[in-house]
C-alpha cells in the first residue's frame, strides 16, 4: 500500500504552469514513487544507469528530443551539461510540466537549476514521510519510542524492512556512493566518525572547534563535511532569531537530523526499547518534533528551517513558528507528565515579545491535549494541531 503524499496537489498544480518541475529530497524518500505515481504517461530514465548516462554525454540534445511527451529525469544531477540543453527546449517550446527532474544531491541539483533553469522551474523538497502521513496510513505507531526508532523512511514502511539493519545499509551506501561526488572526501572511515559525532550533538548548539577537535580534523574540513551531510539531506542547521529584544542572545545554530531513526541507528539503538532509558532521548524526541515543523514548513511553501531563540542566560524556546502577525513559540519536553516547569520557556517568551500567554505550544511525550494559561499542551500523538497552525 502507497502511503499518499502530502505535497502531492502542489506539485500537480505548479507542474501545469512551470515546463521544469524539480523533487529533490535524500535518497530512498519517495521521489521516484511520487514522480512516476503523477506523470504516469511520462517516460522514465535514471541517469544511474552508466547506458543512459552515457548517451545523454555524447549527445545531450538528441537524448533529450526522444522525450518530446514529456519525461521523469531521475538524479539528473549526474549529467550536468543536460541543464543548459533543458532550458533551449523550454524555452523554445513552452509546454507545462515537460520536464521532471529528480535528485538526491541538493547543492549540486540546485546549482545548476539557479545557473540554467531560474524563473522555467518549480522546485520540491520532499523529505521522507511525514508525522501526518504515516498516522493518515495503516501503519500509524501506538508508542512514541516505537516511532522514534523507526523513523520515516518509505522503505522501513512499504518493504516491511526492520529499521536498524536497513539504517546501517543505508549509510553505508551513501557515504560509499555520494560523498565522493559532492566532495573529495579520501578517508570514508574517518567521515563515518564524523557522522556518529554529529548525532551525538543532535539539538545542541553546534560548535565545529570542538566537533573537528573530537574526530581529529581541521576547522575547514569540519566545515566542508557538514556541507555534504546537509547536502545530502541527512541534516539541517537552525539558525537563532535575530530579534535579540535587547538581551543577548546565541548566535550559534543548532544542529538537527532530518530523521530519528536513521539518528537511532547512528547511536547504536538496536531496538526501540533501548531509548526508554538513553541519555539523549529528549534530543532525540526535539530531533522528531523539529524536523517535523520544518517538514510542514515547507509543505506551506515556505523556504528555509524556521528558528530557535535563546539568550546568553539561558532562556530557551525550541522552535519558533512565522506566523503574521507574531511567532508562535513551541517547547519540546520529552516527559510523559506535564510540570509547570515545562512553561518556564513559554513564559519568559510571551512577557519578552509581549504576546498572548496561550497561544504558545508545548509538546510532551504524554497523550493529554489541555489548554493552561501559559501554552496549549499537546501530546505527540496530536502533534498534528501544530503542524498546521492557524
Amino acid at each position: 500500500m502507497l502511503i499518499s503524499r502530502e505535497i502531492e496537489k502542489q506539485v500537480l498544480e505548479r507542474s501545469r504552469k512551470y515546463p521544469v518541475v524539480s523533487i529533490t529530497g535524500p535518497r530512498q524518500s519517495g521521489k521516484t514513487t511520487l514522480a512516476q505515481t503523477l506523470f504516469p504517461d511520462h517516460a522514465y530514465v535514471s541517469l544511474e544507469r552508466p547506458d543512459y548516462r552515457e548517451q545523454a554525454h555524447e549527445d545531450p540534445n538528441r537524448f533529450l528530443r526522444a522525450f518530446s511527451d514529456g519525461v521523469i529525469l531521475d538524479e539528473v544531477q549526474r549529467v550536468p551539461d543536460l541543464f543548459s540543453y533543458i532550458q533551449v527546449i523550454v524555452d523554445a517550446e513552452r509546454k507545462p510540466g515537460q520536464f521532471i527532474l529528480t535528485g538526491s544531491q541538493n547543492f549540486l541539483l540546485l546549482q545548476q537549476i539557479s545557473q540554467s533553469l531560474a524563473g522555467r522551474i518549480a522546485i520540491f523538497r520532499l523529505p521522507p514521510f511525514s508525522f501526518n502521513e504515516i498516522q493518515s496510513s495503516q501503519y500509524t505507531h501506538k508508542t512514541l519510542d516505537t516511532y522514534l526508532f523507526t523513523g520515516s523512511y518509505p522503505p522501513v514502511y512499504d518493504r516491511e524492512y526492520e529499521p536498524y539493519p536497513w539504517y546501517m545499509d543505508y549509510i553505508q551506501t551513501y557515504i560509499e556512493r555520494d560523498v565522493r561526488t559532492i566532495r573529495n572526501v579520501t578517508d570514508l572511515a574517518l567521515f563515518q566518525k564524523f557522522l556518529g559525532l554529529c548525532a551525538g550533538r543532535t539539538g545542541q548548539l553546534l560548535n565545529l572547534n570542538s566537533l573537528a577537535g573530537d574526530c581529529g580534523i581541521t576547522h575547514n574540513t569540519a566545515r566542508d563535511w557538514m556541507s555534504v551531510l546537509e547536502a545530502s539531506y541527512l541534516v539541517f542547521r537552525l539558525q537563532p532569531y535575530h530579534k535579540n529584544f535587547n538581551k543577548r542572545i546565541v548566535k550559534q545554530p543548532k544542529l538537527y537530523f532530518y530523521d530519528s531513526g536513521l539518528l537511532c541507528a547512528l547511536l547504536g539503538l538496536h531496538s526501540s526499547n533501548q531509548l526508554a532509558q538513553h541519555y539523549l532521548r529528549g534530543s532525540i524526541f526535539e530531533t522528531f518534533v523539529v524536523s517535523e515543523l520544518v517538514k510542514a514548513r515547507w509543505l506551506r511553501g515556505l523556504t528555509g528551517y524556521g528558528y530557535f531563540w535563546r539568550d546568553r542566560h539561558g532562556h530557551e524556546v525550541d522552535y519558533l513558528i512565522e506566523n503574521t502577525p507574531n511567532m508562535i513559540p513551541v517547547e519540546i519536553k520529552s516527559g510523559e507528565t506535564v510540570s509547570s516547569s515545562m512553561f518556564d520557556g513559554l513564559q519568559y517568551w510571551s512577557r519578552l515579545s509581549e504576546t498572548p500567554p496561550d497561544k504558545g505550544y508545548l509538546v510532551y511525550g504524554g497523550n493529554e491535549k489541555q489548554q493552561r494559561k501559559h501554552g496549549r499542551v499537546v501530546g505527540w500523538s496530536a502533534m498534528s494541531e501544530v503542524l498546521k497552525p492557524a
